[in-house]
């Protein structure tokens, strides 16, 4: 028997922070070191799944289905054009699903449920989380083992991480006992601004042993690869981004954090 795959979900409830790039590119570079891996679009908008080559206008089913209808996760995972990467794809349906749950048993661990027959598949799945707190993050908490922030260097990186970290502590402890903290990364990091190098001081002086060690640079080739529908090692496996991510990943599988 395989052993079940880790979960990891990604998350950080402040948008426009790489979450979503993060989730695409390091599930794509587990995918070129060999890593059968399953990305979970969480997000109602969509984008992990179009970035990933996925048209969910012409999916039948996808997972607000899998959470309203009963549909096991098997009925509403894809292939994508990368070789050793599925993924279940999301669409805006999905936003009615943090509405339909509210009334429903077991609301936070619905996706644990769905995800559970799978885990035999794949060494690792990734979670891409909404940018909220709401159900659907949740439920990623409470289906993970573990979960990875992105943070973009900029003023406001710290805000709202507090409030991030109290959510994981209250699932850990009342949902999900085994969940602790993958670690950080530093996303969309200019080396020529000097705001970017105090903002990521003032984070590895908080968080340093939890810091990835890999920062991920802004970088004009990962802000196009979504509109083509491909990840960044199939747009352009020679950027900085791309040898980013696959850094990041490498470092990832080498240094599996231990839980806090």
């Amino acid at each position: 028997m395989n052993t079940p795959a880790k979960i990891i979900a990604i998350a950080n409830q402040k948008g426009g922070v790489g979450k979503t790039t993060t989730s695409i590119n390091l599930a794509a570079s587990l995918a070129a070191k060999r890593k059968k891996t399953l990305l979970i679009d969480s997000d109602p908008q969509g984008n992990a799944s179009s970035g990933v080559g996925v048209n969910t206008k012409k999916m039948r089913i996808h997972l607000y289905h899998a959470y309203s209808s009963g549909f096991s996760g098997n009925d509403v995972r894809a292939k994508t054009e990368t070789k050793n990467l599925d993924v279940i794809p999301s669409s805006i349906d999905l936003a009615a699903a943090e509405i339909e749950m509210i009334e429903m048993e077991n609301r936070e661990s619905r996706l644990r449920n769905i995800i559970e027959p799978l885990r035999g598949d794949y060494d690792y799945i990734l979670i891409d989380c909404p940018p909220s707190l709401g159900l659907l993050t949740i439920n990623a908490l409470t289906a993970a083992n573990s979960v990875l922030i992105p943070m973009q260097c900029e003023y406001f990186a710290m805000e709202g991480l507090a409030q991030l970290i109290s959510s994981i502590r209250s699932v850990k402890k009342g949902l999900n006992k085994e969940l602790y903290i993958e670690g950080l990364v530093l996303t969309m990091f200019d080396k020529r601004n000097r705001l970017t190098h105090q903002v990521a001081s003032e984070i590895k002086n908080h968080f340093n042993s939890q810091l990835f060690k890999t920062v991920i640079p802004r970088n004009v080739r990962l802000s196009e690869c979504p509109s083509h529908g491909q990840t960044i090692l199939d747009y352009d496996k020679n950027s900085s981004g791309a040898t980013a991510y696959l850094n990041l990943s490498k470092e990832f599988l080498k240094n599996q954090r231990k839980p806090i």
